[in-house]
């Protein structure tokens, strides 16, 4: 389970040694030693707190802060919103957005180990790791009913229920993997062309990065992107599904990866971070496109999203991670697999 610190501020961020400084020290899951990673969303805490955040959402206002805003009726001593939901997972941590019903953000931590590739590291038996044919879609009951996805959005809405964070990502057990598909993990997204094939290979890519690097930090961030239109005005047009209409169709998603590893053999307290950001239209996408073709600044999805993900120190001492390794997908049919696997199971029979 997460620490008792990641619970708590729903972090996802440890120390590093940049340069020969520590930047930051906060205890990970796995107590890893990585560059710090601001949570999104969270600015700077005054010594002294004007809001507490409660279990369950519930945002407290100071005495301090209330007995100056004379616009609320005495009786009411809660900040009516906006809440972010932070979650904190075994795989991952999220941030739920109840106005768009989907996550304003996921962040992971993919090591070989997390992944079950590491030969040094004991992973779980074949009877232990997560099969998503044992997972089903679900909704989640620590939202409130008012504010959360529920499966009827999504019945024969045109969209896929799409994973922010992979279940592929979370093999470690059945426990993570079903977590993946808690609607607080999914988001309304293009299928054929999209989620089920070149979305799919970026994940695949993204996994593919621990063979590089010892440690790597996955964001996964749904946008509303502006369009320009014919008027030359620019504007923000997304579609709202549900009966009714509850949910937001993102119309674009972006990942953004943090990656660590010893800059040398001879200097192991030394990490090389590389930092990307790639921006996707939830839209079919050739699978010969490039993947470079997407790289954005990352401060141009901070921007978007209004989240703060790295510190300015990251951003300037680290590498792009376009020159540090490939910058490439795999262009595997992943649904097509699938298919052709249960429908061996379905021919061959129950053993």
């Amino acid at each position: 389970m997460p620490s008792a610190t990641i619970v708590h501020a729903a972090a996802f961020a440890v120390g590093a040694l940049v340069g020969g400084g520590v930047v930051s020290a906060v205890s990970a899951r796995r107590q890893h030693q990585l560059p710090a990673v601001a949570v999104p969303g969270k600015a700077h805490v005054p010594s002294q707190p004007v809001v507490d955040v409660k279990p369950g959402g519930v945002t407290q206002i100071s005495a301090q802060v209330a007995s100056r805003v004379s616009v609320l009726p005495p009786v009411l001593n809660e900040n009516p919103g906006p809440v972010s939901d932070q979650l904190a997972r075994i795989a991952y941590v999220a941030g739920y957005d109840r106005r768009l019903r989907h996550p304003a953000w996921t962040a992971e931590h993919l090591t070989l180990a997390s992944l079950g590739k590491s030969t040094l590291v004991s992973g779980p038996t074949k009877d232990e790791r997560g099969d998503r044919q044992n997972s089903q879609f679900t909704e989640d009951q620590s939202i409130p009913a008012m504010f959360r996805a529920k499966l009827q959005d999504y019945f024969r809405s045109g969209y896929d229920r799409g994973h922010m964070v992979p279940a592929a990502d979370c093999k470690i057990s059945q426990a993570a993997m079903n977590e993946t598909f808690l609607l607080t993990n999914i988001a309304p997204q293009v299928g054929v062309g999209f989620n089920r094939h070149y979305w799919a290979y970026v994940e695949d890519w993204c996994r593919r990065l621990t063979s590089t690097f010892a440690d790597v930090y996955v964001f996964t961030i749904p946008l509303y992107l502006p369009k320009l239109e014919s008027d030359g005005k620019w504007r923000i047009t997304h579609e709202v599904i549900g009966s009714p209409p509850n949910v937001s169709v993102p119309t674009h998603f972006a990942k953004v990866v943090l990656t660590s590893r010893p800059s040398s053999p001879s200097t192991p307290d030394v990490r090389e971070i590389s930092t990307g950001a790639f921006v996707l239209p939830n839209a079919v996408i050739p699978d010969e496109a490039k993947l470079e073709s997407f790289v954005v600044p990352i401060e141009a999805v901070e921007k978007a999203a209004g989240l703060t993900l790295f510190s300015d120190a990251i951003k300037q001492q680290s590498k792009h991670i376009c020159k540090t390794t490939k910058c490439e997908v795999i262009v595997r049919r992943f649904d097509d697999a699938q298919k052709n696997s249960q429908t061996r199971k379905a021919i061959s029979g129950p053993r």
